[in-house]
């Protein structure tokens, strides 16, 4: 079996104290990579560390996350700016996007800060990770002007209806990031699933978020993608052999480790 997390938080203080038991599980589980999403100017330490420690086996990505934008987000964006600039092996930008779900008091510095983040994607030819959270329309508009550019990308986490799976298919070089949610008993995704190619989807945790079914309720950790994995094959009727190969690599060529 050979499975990619192209979403996880490792390095997040849920892990600290089994982090190597949590790799080893996920190895145990066929995992071959796992990407690594920055949040904010706090988590690039912790996750470089965690990176540097299981080099060639995790991969960081830089980038300040939605709900992190606040008052104070032009220091995070030159911190962001700065990492982007130095030698490093980002794979990514990550995550960023528009999350309005809790609130909406900085929209207009998110949608900035999500513009500004596609800049920098295109100038240092990296892809972006999308976190979109009751932004969909929002995001799409600001993607909109790009659809003939060289930008490609992941939309994480999708959960919404087909309508806008439809609408992010649009973007050639863009894939949907399922996760837990799909095993979730009032999901919708397997009935939106049905209408997308396998060859735009890619797998991942958002670990220690979002576990799947039979786990729910525990901390999430990168093995089990494989029980995502599961219901995928099931949703497309084909082995979740086949499913974990074309999942990988479709993975890999998104963040430029497989031509």
């Amino acid at each position: 079996m050979r499975l990619v997390d192209s979403h996880s938080h490792l390095f997040l203080d849920e892990f600290q104290s089994d982090l190597q038991q949590v790799m080893a599980h996920a190895q145990a589980a066929g995992v071959t990579h796992i990407f690594m999403p920055n949040i904010d100017s706090t988590t690039i330490e912790p996750m470089l560390r965690v990176c540097s420690e299981y080099k060639g086996y995790c991969f960081p990505m830089m980038g300040l996350h939605p709900t992190s934008v606040n008052a104070d987000y032009k220091k995070e964006l030159a911190i962001v700016s700065e990492h982007l600039a130095m030698p490093n092996d980002y794979v990514a930008i990550g995550e960023i996007g528009m999350d309005l779900y809790w609130d909406k008091t900085f929209l207009k510095e998110q949608q900035f800060v999500f513009e500004q983040q596609i800049q920098w994607a295109l100038e240092y030819e990296l892809p972006i990770v999308i976190h979109c959270r009751e932004a969909f329309d929002y995001i799409y508009n600001v993607l909109k002007p790009y659809k003939t550019s060289p930008l490609k990308g992941i939309f994480h986490s999708f959960t919404g209806t087909l309508e806008e799976a439809l609408r992010i298919l649009e973007f050639p070089d863009f894939s949907i990031g399922i996760n837990g949610v799909v095993t979730f008993k009032k999901s919708n995704l397997p009935e939106v699933l049905s209408s997308i190619p396998l060859a735009r989807i890619v797998l991942e945790t958002d670990s220690p978020y979002l576990t799947p079914v039979p786990n729910r309720g525990k901390r999430n950790e990168s093995a089990n993608v494989k029980d995502t994995l599961l219901k995928v094959a099931e949703i497309y009727g084909k082995p979740p052999e086949e499913v974990g190969c074309i999942t990988s690599e479709n993975a890999l060529k998104v963040f430029g480790i497989l031509k």
